[in-house]
């Protein structure tokens, strides 16, 4: 989350403008609402989380999962941090966050992507299928860079941007990392998945597994995060637009075989 934070700071810092009013939608920690205060750019700010426990007695509001509670066209910016990919409609949350948004205003958003935790997800179905014959879901399915552009899209914002960035983590071992995961709040929420409790000849087995396919030569794993950053505006007739195909004053074909000189 401090990265993803400090990623905020950088985004933000190369966009030329100020904003009159922000929200902070469920980024889980006070990281996101730090980084909008000290940018300087943001007038009034509010945290929006899903359990006044994530508020920790500071001033915000709280909401069901999904939703974002602000009227159509009221906020200037909407920041996102790590949650949205736990939710099962991102399209509609999308779409909820243009709406609020006031023409030319803008939403970043960062969501662990396709292949974060690709190593555990890997061990632990080789090592049920090994011992059970076959497999459950286990690891929540992440959305690809190329789907989140699209979703940007969908939702109707304007100049559309996904990228994104992969952290590795290293650990002692698989059960570190399922520490870790389990102290974050991020155990599966798959509905799907097994009720039949894992055991300990299971884990067992899928640390060997990963200890044997991503460790490094000091015997630590791996732990891969892909973060994938969304950016995009509330449509606006003062925003750049491509022009209309077939619309060029000279043609590619024609530069290519008279380059400029010089």
């Amino acid at each position: 989350m401090r990265r993803a934070a400090e990623d905020l700071a950088d985004r933000l810092g190369a966009v030329e403008r100020r904003f009159g009013k922000a929200a902070a939608l469920f980024c889980q920690t006070s990281a996101a609402f730090e980084v909008l205060a000290a940018s300087g750019k943001v007038g009034e700010i509010v945290r929006v989380e899903m359990d006044e426990a994530l508020l920790a007695g500071a001033p915000g509001l709280v909401a069901p999962p999904e939703t974002v509670p602000f009227e159509d066209g009221s906020l200037d910016l909407v920041v996102s941090l790590l949650s949205l990919h736990a939710m099962n409609d991102i399209p509609g949350v999308l779409a909820q966050i243009r709406r609020a948004l006031k023409p030319d205003g803008l939403f970043l958003g960062a969501l662990a992507g396709a292949g974060t935790l690709a190593e555990l997800r890997e061990s632990m179905l080789a090592a049920e299928t090994e011992l059970y014959g076959g497999a459950s879901p286990r690891i929540l399915p992440f959305t690809d860079v190329r789907d989140a552009g699209a979703l940007l899209q969908r939702a109707g914002l304007a100049l559309p941007v996904a990228d994104v960035e992969t952290v590795v983590v290293r650990y002692d071992t698989l059960f570190d990392l399922a520490a870790d995961l389990r102290a974050m709040g991020e155990t599966s929420p798959l509905i799907d998945r097994s009720r039949r409790p894992g055991s300990r000849r299971l884990f067992a087995r899928a640390a060997e597994i990963y200890a044997e396919r991503f460790s490094d030569p000091d015997g630590r794993v791996r732990a891969g995060f892909s973060i994938v950053w969304m950016s995009g505006w509330a449509p606006d007739a003062s925003q750049q637009k491509p022009l209309k195909p077939g619309s060029a004053k000279v043609s590619l074909k024609a530069i290519l075989e008279n380059p400029p000189k010089g």
